[in-house]
């Protein structure tokens, strides 16, 4: 798998109705769904939960293979939460080798987790790849307005996460394009057990965070050589405006994801 292939983070542009919503109406509807999928506690609930997001996956009209790209970078984090649950729950054993003991409940409680995970990825995955970056920082923004009254710098925050989100692509291209340097220049980075591998990969982090500082004093100079100063005063080209649609779709969810919390 190329590094630039990873779909984190990335804006896929399209015209369906989940790309149309406002984005204060996407951050709603995902973290209602955050929320659900953290307070079922049963398999039959995961699996409505997995039917929504799958059911705003078709509306959003993103490739099925394209969403799935958002599991591969935290694909070793998915194997150990099933791991680390199955060996570590006590209950009764139905495999035995040596000191590894896999218990019916911990392999219960593992798969259990492990969707959970893979649900909270997908659902978080569909508003990064259905709502452009700029979209996401006036959300963003909007959203935590409230919270100024509080001291709490809301356009700085929201600016600083888009930025972040932004620029995960960048950085992996930048990885790719580091990573076939070293290899035509003999680097190995295939060969060799789990700690050989990660050893080969140190050289590619010093590189790759040069580059990301590089990038960051960019990014800085061509803000303050725009006379940016924070989001006092500044007026926006297009102005979110919340429609019938997105009181639609935010009714639907709620009542939805409210269901399935009181079913399960």
């Amino acid at each position: 798998m190329k590094l630039s292939e990873i779909a984190l983070g990335q804006y896929y542009p399209g015209d369906s109705l989940v790309h149309k919503l406002d984005p204060r109406s996407k951050l709603l509807i995902i973290s209602a769904l955050i929320i659900g999928l953290f307070l079922v506690n049963r398999l039959l609930g995961l699996a409505g939960f997995a039917l929504l997001i799958a059911f705003m996956a078709l509306l959003s009209r993103i490739p099925l293979g394209y969403l799935l790209r958002s599991l591969r970078p935290l694909l070793v984090v998915i194997v150990l939460t099933f791991a680390l649950n199955a060996l570590f729950t006590p209950g009764e054993p139905v495999f035995k080798v040596s000191f590894v003991t896999v218990t019916w409940e911990g392999g219960q409680r593992g798969m259990f987790m492990t969707i959970r995970l893979v649900l909270l990825i997908t659902a978080s995955s569909l508003l990064t790849l259905t709502t452009s970056p700029m979209q996401l920082t006036d959300g963003l923004e909007r959203v935590l307005n409230p919270f100024k009254r509080f001291g709490v710098p809301a356009h700085e925050f929201a600016m600083m996460m888009t930025i972040a989100l932004r620029f995960i692509p960048t950085l992996m291209e930048e990885a790719d394009r580091t990573m076939k340097a070293q290899m035509a220049r003999g680097a190995d980075f295939q060969s060799g057990n789990l700690v050989q591998r990660a050893r080969s990969f140190i050289p590619l982090l010093v590189p790759l965070f040069v580059s990301a500082f590089r990038r960051a004093d960019e990014l800085a100079t061509a803000m303050e050589a725009r006379c940016y100063r924070g989001g006092e005063g500044r007026t926006r080209l297009k102005v979110l405006r919340i429609t019938l649609l997105d009181y639609a779709a935010v009714s639907v969810a709620l009542v939805l994801v409210g269901a399935l919390v009181a079913a399960f």
